[in-house]
């Protein structure tokens, strides 16, 4: 799925350009499987035990919208205690509804990153 064009006015956000069946488009990059949206750029991502680089920004972001594939699913009570003791809140929904919530805070200028389940 093809998301809206949007501005990112001011800042070297990366945008989520569109996402697919076990990818994204990032910057016109297509990076398969989970992908770790963060403001030094997208990273494919381990998912739930690799928190250190979500860890690593914690000064620089203060949500993490956790995309959790097509279902909606709970995550990992140690990962959201790990972020959370680094005081990053966590928004787990489906990656879909995580890829366009990204994209519009980013859009505002929040400090936000995405840890991205496929679809």
């Amino acid at each position: 799925m093809r998301l809206s064009e949007a501005t990112f006015p001011g800042t070297g956000a990366q945008p989520i350009d569109s996402y697919g069946p076990g990818l994204f488009r990032v910057r016109g990059e297509v990076i398969k499987g989970a992908v770790l949206m963060l403001p030094s750029g997208p990273t494919s991502w381990k998912g739930y035990s690799d928190t250190q680089p979500l860890l690593d920004a914690c000064q620089e972001i203060d949500v993490a919208f956790i995309g959790t594939g097509s279902q909606p699913e709970r995550v990992p009570a140690g990962f959201r205690e790990a972020l959370e003791s680094a005081g990053i809140a966590i928004e787990p929904m489906q990656t879909p509804s995580a890829c366009r919530t990204y994209n519009v805070l980013l859009s505002e200028g929040r400090r936000v990153s995405a840890a991205l389940l496929p679809v």
